[in-house]
């Protein structure tokens, strides 16, 4: 059982990262193009630019988040428990949270400026 879930993991997480990067590729592509063609007029090139700048935080949010996440794993290495305790998906979930929590206050502090 356990070998073919990893094998479905495997290439679902594969077929996974290949659509988003296709999509993401793609539309690049597409805005580029319409912006060249003339097809875009400052309107929607203003709505493609706010676009950017929302995301301008994306990689401080996912580093933050996997950091995080990364530490609980390492304190739990630490932290003797039973099989079925569910203190290591509590650990988990909490640590998440609290980098979630620690870049919504970062971006807070950083646009009221």
């Amino acid at each position: 059982m356990n070998e073919v879930l990893m094998a479905v993991a495997i290439l679902g997480g594969f077929g996974t990262t290949i659509y988003f990067f296709t999509k993401v590729m793609t539309d690049y592509i597409l805005k580029k193009k319409m912006i060249e063609k003339g097809f875009v007029n400052d309107e929607t090139q203003a709505i493609f630019k706010q676009h950017t700048a929302d995301n301008r935080f994306s990689a401080l949010k996912w580093g933050l988040i996997v950091f995080f996440g990364g530490l609980s794993l390492v304190i739990m290495e630490f932290i003797p428990t039973a099989g079925d305790s569910p203190l290591p998906y509590g650990l988990f979930a909490v640590s998440v949270s609290f980098g979630f929590l620690l870049y919504y206050f970062i971006i807070k502090r950083e646009l009221l400026k």
